[in-house]
């Protein structure tokens, strides 16, 4: 009797044997992309420049987080130094001023976040309600101060709070008071810091904001305008619950920054001042000085890798609470 022809149910791939079924699937699937790949090859290699700038620049070097649990040595080098493990950490969380400047860090985030968001939401409204001919104006006077250095702006800030020659205190003694000593004085200065980072950043959160109101339907408009809705009804009731969904999204992205401060701001525009570090002084502007005075790069990359873990985590968990509350307006 001849031997029956055996049905081949299974194929090899990796040492291991799946069912033919399963392997057809996976090749299908290859092809799918491939064909994918092939009929939008032009909006692949539009992409590709972003694509070699974020791994040349941004992956490639994570190589170096190694420095953060390692007793770096330059002539040793990243692999050969002498691994120390979570010791580097330390260096943040021991030391006297780490609740103040983790508080710091915080609270300037939040306050940031808030004021921005709901000043930026008024300015998108107010552009929109403005002639077309002046809004090209406002958007570029709004957008002007983002392309500014930080230590450009520090230098704007002392010609107004120098004091012997700065604009208010000159302005001050003009009209008979006595003028501040503001680089000494370390009370005001949370709200000096809010209102310059509002001054630079606002341009660029509003103009996100109006992109996403010129793309809501006049319809609405329209209609409330019909039934007699103002102004400000219209704002609170249209523009806010349809821009829900971008507020969220930069929100969520704020919140990924919370434990990673500006550092420009904090130090360029108190002019780093002794007296205002109780003020002034976050992790960023901490970690400097600290190497700046010590030179263990192994503790700066440390506290780097311990910001972008939390602000990462922080990402995840406000995005999760957004999920539960409403599905439609988390990131993912």
């Amino acid at each position: 009797m001849l031997d029956e022809p055996v049905t081949k149910t299974h194929s090899q791939v990796g040492g291991r044997r799946e069912p033919a079924a399963r392997t057809e699937k996976k090749k299908s699937a290859l092809r799918r992309e491939l064909s994918h790949l092939r009929k939008n090859r032009e909006l692949f290699l539009l992409s590709l420049p972003g694509i070699l700038y974020k791994l040349i620049f941004a992956y490639l070097p994570m190589v170096g987080l190694l420095i953060a649990f390692k007793n770096y040595r330059y002539d040793l080098g990243i692999f050969g130094s002498k691994w120390v493990g979570l010791d580097n950490f330390k260096f943040l969380f021991t030391t006297d001023t780490a609740w103040r400047i983790t508080r710091n860090t915080v609270l300037y985030n939040v306050g940031y976040m808030l004021i921005t968001t709901v000043a930026a939401l008024l300015f998108a409204v107010l552009l929109n309600e403005i002639r077309a001919k002046w809004t090209r104006f406002y958007q570029t006077a709004l957008f002007l101060p983002h392309f500014l250095s930080w230590v450009l702006v520090g230098y704007i800030a002392y010609a107004f709070l120098n004091h012997s020659d700065g604009f208010i205190n000159r302005m001050l003694i003009s009209l008979g008071m006595e003028p501040i000593s503001w680089y000494q004085d370390s009370g005001p200065w949370p709200y000096i810091l809010i209102l310059v980072h509002l001054w630079k950043a606002i341009g660029f959160t509003t103009l996100i904001y109006f992109a996403g109101i010129m793309g809501i339907s006049g319809d609405y408009y329209e209609a409330a305008r019909i039934d007699g809705a103002t102004k400000t009804q219209m704002a609170l009731k249209i523009t806010v619950p349809l821009l829900t969904p971008l507020i969220i999204i930069m929100l969520i992205l704020s919140v990924g920054s919370m434990f990673r401060g500006d550092f420009g701001l904090h130090y360029f525009i108190p002019n780093n001042s002794g007296f205002l570090y109780a003020s002034t002084d976050i992790i960023d502007t901490y970690v400097y000085r600290a190497l700046r005075e010590v030179g263990n790069v192994s503790m700066s990359a440390a506290v780097g890798f311990y910001q972008s873990v939390v602000g990462f985590v922080l990402v995840l968990l406000a995005n999760g609470i957004v999920r539960r509350i409403n599905p439609d307006h988390s990131m993912w």
